[in-house]
């Protein structure tokens, strides 16, 4: 992901939490039931499709892949958008690392597809979680704790083990940068302090999901966390971003629900 980018969805998802911080907690219910119907009513695909799960053993199409990959439907929070905001998109030739074995690791930032897949498609999700905050307003108000994540996601599919050689090079990528490198992307470079934390997850054929230290500013680092996770012939990546962590490097949990959503259609 470009660092603009990174930076812009930190000062976006801010500026959201800072407003609904200047709002005392008697109107959230309010507004989480707007949020509910609104959600209910933009959803990208029929209740008949959540269930849809990828056929084994071959590789999809893009129209194929559209059927299986993430929709609004498939999940009870956040929102699900079908099309990467221009902040946010960033084409596979403006990636370069000064270790070419780490690239697969800024792919999966940037919602790019591993390798050379049949077809890929992406996805962003953004959602946030509320709860009563110890701080006071200016007038002594009852206010609120903003929690906002984003995901960044690709859901490719490959010929000819493409994407098990797709998964191996992630997890080489996470063996040999694991003291950080440094990315360009067009104009924007990007220093990445540390990749940790593997954890191979029990999910699909294979999986694993990484902390990845971003550095933010002088000293300062922020903390992204990855998932890849293959099932068959179809690879699922996520760049998973954290408002709060990326301010400050703290832990923070995956949006485990959309993980399980994406990885359900995948069959």
């Amino acid at each position: 992901m470009r660092s603009t980018a990174v930076r812009r969805t930190a000062l976006a998802a801010s500026a959201a939490a800072l407003a609904l911080l200047a709002t005392a907690c008697g109107s959230s219910d309010d507004d989480g039931a707007a949020r509910d119907d609104k959600a209910k009513a933009e959803q990208s695909a029929p209740a008949g499709d959540a269930g849809q799960s990828a056929p084994a053993g071959k590789a999809l199409t893009a129209a194929e892949l559209e059927k299986v990959a993430l929709a609004q439907a498939d999940v009870k929070s956040g929102e699900v958008a079908t099309e990467l905001s221009a902040d946010d998109q960033v084409a596979k030739d403006e990636i370069s690392t000064d270790d070419k074995a780490c690239l697969p690791l800024v792919h999966v930032q940037g919602a790019v597809a591993q390798g050379e897949p049949a077809a890929n498609v992406q996805r962003s999700w953004q959602g946030q979680t509320e709860s009563p905050s110890e701080s006071k307003g200016p007038d002594g108000q009852d206010m609120t704790d903003v929690d906002v994540n984003k995901i960044l996601l690709n859901v490719a599919s490959y010929a000819d083990g493409g994407a098990e050689q797709a998964m191996a090079g992630l997890k080489t990528a996470v063996e040999k940068c694991a003291g950080g490198f440094e990315t360009t992307v067009g104009s924007d470079k990007m220093r990445v302090t540390e990749v940790s934390g593997v954890d191979r997850l029990k999910a699909g054929d294979e999986g694993l999901t990484v902390n990845v230290g971003v550095a933010t500013g002088g000293d300062g680092s922020g903390l992204m966390k990855l998932v890849a996770v293959r099932k068959g012939s179809t690879l699922a990546t996520f760049s998973v971003v954290n408002l709060s962590a990326m301010m400050t490097g703290a832990d923070f949990e995956v949006p485990s629900d959309v993980v399980d959503a994406q990885v359900a259609k995948l069959g």
